[in-house]
């Protein structure tokens, strides 16, 4: 037989940040908790307001499983005497299970034969053990933040004013603090807000709606969606559809209620990303925009009718503050806010944001020179006014509009407008997978002050850890990485991360060339885990980045022309040799091939015929034409496996053995030069 399990934890507001991860781990503490106690079930529900975090459990056992225990205890051989008597090893091991010797019995193993001691245990009534199933899981809940109320010592996402625990419709008894189980839940704060009993998921999903609760995040989110698209289409609009407000505004109703607002039209004269600031990130409301993508003065609360006219007086203040800071910021032009910078703190260790700008400044200026002199002055001029919006009332009002102000302000300043966009374009990506600069000007800019940041915790010690990354520097780093492959700029990683060194030189407190290897290989382990995550065979991509990584446009024309080149009857063989190759070279230096030295058939023709396709190859790289280099190493598939066939590499003559791991040496060089054949997974 089973029973369905019925778990509410109503509470005073939850934000709404906090709600999914709470589901999902009331999912996981449930699901372990019930296969740890041998309690067999059915499928897991989880439902979540604001105000209830809900757990429903369907064919939950009324028993748990039964349980056959084996006790392995000592060999046989010392646990009986020569007359067939038990040993006091034997007698020890039964006194220890707690049974008499008579129930011993043996097991043979592959080490031989064994006492052992097979235990029975009946499985225990389940509503004996949820009690304490559910009181651990709602102490394991953990938030970001938590609380304690009154005087008591349990903490929580915030105070916790009843408990719905049933088990077969009846209640599982316990309590948390002063909190005790029951059968009752309760309805909507406002609109019902009384006590009702529950006998089982059918009754509660009936009562929570018919008390204005809908407990279902999926329904919840459906209706409001749905709803804001008929409003805004009654105005002729649409919404400004955005998903993490949606899923922000499912998590702060329990009974949504969808109403158009409106503001006075002069406010559309705002840049829109103002306006859409506001409403979206501060008000939580859905901004209407025309069939062109215009925002018309229309926004989408969650809010009951009753409240419309509040709302619409939050807002015009909203948007009077901040029409009040546009205007005001305009006063004092970008260029004179630049020394402003120096009183706002970049980082304790790394100084001003007026030391950052003048250090990424210099950066800037020596990637324009290698990417297109004609960019220098316009890349400086980004780069000096780059965070100049930060000393402006209105980014300090609203962060998110950091570079969006800055380049609204250059605009209206005169600014060249590839300047402006590059001020806004410098954050870009904000995202992982995130746009990109569109104009050279911003992704210079990009690169500059990403590689800043990055170099400089590098310098202080404030490395990302496998946990944490507080300064985001996994994702600047993957910014940087992608930028340089679309625009696909001949920069050199090494040259970037060095030339930042350098000029962060006085700020540093660890030597610049440890600094630098770690550095670049951060960088690679980005560059490799987004290389695999895109699809790219793992072996190919360690192959390649262990020849070189820092031309990132030429790694990725090396991976492309190795999967290529997989298919081609060389490439397993190939590796193979040099697998064997990297093996024996593995204490073996750089040395000069000296030809007469050669006397057998197999060492001549694998030398002759390296030098003949090492000029083709070089030819091809020189080019950057990855598969006719690789079809030119193929070349020299038969002469190795005769090499290695007939050849002894490892002689005693030393003259002889020095030439022959010379020659795999420069093969293996010619080789890298593309990839580390030696780490292709071959099949044999």
């Amino acid at each position: 037989m089973s029973n369905e399990l019925l778990l509410e934890i109503g509470t005073e507001e939850i934000p709404a940040a906090f709600i999914p991860k709470a589901l999902n781990d009331m999912s996981s503490l449930i699901r372990k908790a019930l296969t740890d106690e041998r309690i067999s079930y059915g499928t897991i529900r989880t439902f979540g307001t604001p105000r209830r975090l809900c757990l429903a459990v369907a064919d939950v056992a009324e028993r748990q499983e039964d349980q056959l225990i084996e006790k392995l205890g000592p060999a046989k051989r010392v646990s009986f005497d020569s007359q067939g008597n038990p040993t006091k090893a034997a007698l020890g091991f039964a006194k220890g299970q707690g049974v008499d010797i008579s129930e011993v019995g043996t097991l043979s193993t592959d080490k031989g034969e064994y006492l052992c001691i097979r235990k029975h245990i009946s499985g225990q009534d389940s509503a004996s053990l949820l009690p304490e199933i559910l009181s651990r899981l709602v102490a394991s809940l953990s938030f970001k933040k938590s609380m304690r109320w009154g005087d008591l010592d349990f903490r929580f996402a915030r105070p916790i004013h009843w408990i719905l625990a049933l088990y077969g419709g009846a209640v599982v008894p316990f309590r948390i603090e002063t909190i005790e189980s029951g059968n009752l839940s309760r309805g909507h704060r406002f609109m019902k807000p009384e006590a009702f009993p529950v006998s089982n998921l059918s009754e509660y999903l009936e009562g929570t709606r018919d008390h204005f609760v809908m407990v279902d995040p999926g329904e919840r989110k459906r209706i409001i969606l749905e709803e804001a698209r008929k409003a805004a289409a009654a105005v002729s609009g649409r919404i400004l559809e955005n998903g993490d407000l949606l899923e922000t505004v499912t998590y702060l109703v329990e009974y949504p209620t969808v109403v158009c607002g409106s503001f006075d039209r002069k406010y559309l004269d705002l840049p829109g990303e103002v306006l859409t600031t506001s409403m979206m990130s501060h008000q939580k409301y859905f901004p209407v925009v025309d069939s062109a993508g215009q925002l018309l003065p229309n926004t989408l609360a969650r809010d009951p009718a009753v409240v419309k006219r509040g709302n619409e007086k939050v807002i015009r203040a909203r948007l009077s503050d901040a029409q009040f800071f546009f205007e005001e910021d305009q006063k004092t032009p970008l260029e004179d806010r630049v020394e402003g910078l120096q009183q706002v703190v970049f980082h304790t260790l790394l100084g001003t944001s007026y030391e950052k700008v003048q250090r990424f400044r210099k950066l800037a200026a020596y990637i324009a020179e290698r990417i297109g002199p004609s960019l220098k002055d316009r890349v400086d001029r980004a780069s000096l006014l780059a965070k100049a919006d930060l000393d402006t009332q209105m980014v300090g009002e609203f962060s998110e509009l950091q570079g969006i102000m800055g380049r609204e302000y250059a605009l209206l300043a005169g600014e060249d407008p590839a300047v402006a966009k590059a001020i806004y374009e410098h954050y870009l990506p904000v995202t992982a997978g995130g746009n990109l600069p569109e104009t050279h000007e911003g992704a210079i800019v990009s690169i500059a002050d990403k590689m800043d940041t990055i170099a400089g915790f590098f310098g202080v010690r404030l490395v990302p850890t496998g946990t944490a990354d507080p300064y985001a520097l996994r994702r600047q780093a993957l910014g940087i990485i992608n930028i340089i492959l679309e625009k696909r700029y001949p920069l050199m990683l090494e040259d970037l991360v060095s030339t930042s060194l350098a000029i962060l030189d006085g700020k540093m407190t660890r030597p610049a060339e440890e600094t630098a290897k770690d550095v670049l290989e951060f960088f690679r382990g980005r560059l490799e885990n987004m290389l695999i995550s895109q699809g790219h065979p793992q072996d190919v991509v360690s192959a390649v980045l262990a020849a070189g990584f820092s031309d990132l446009v030429q790694v990725i024309q090396k991976i492309e022309a190795m999967e290529t080149f997989k298919t081609h009857p060389a490439y397993e063989p190939l590796a193979i040799a040099f697998k064997r190759a990297g093996n024996i070279l593995k204490e073996f230096g750089n040395g000069r091939i000296e030809p007469s030295l050669f006397n057998l058939e197999e060492e001549i023709l694998l030398h002759s015929t390296f030098i003949e396709t090492r000029d083709k190859v070089l030819q091809a790289l020189q080019k950057e034409d990855y598969p006719a280099a690789l079809l030119e190493l193929a070349a020299l598939r038969e002469p190795i496996d005769r090499f290695f066939g007939s050849v002894m590499v490892m002689v005693e003559e030393e003259a002889i053995r020095f030439n022959r791991l010379s020659l795999l040496e420069a093969l293996f060089s010619l080789f890298r030069r593309i990839a580390d054949f030696s780490k292709i997974v071959t099949a044999s």
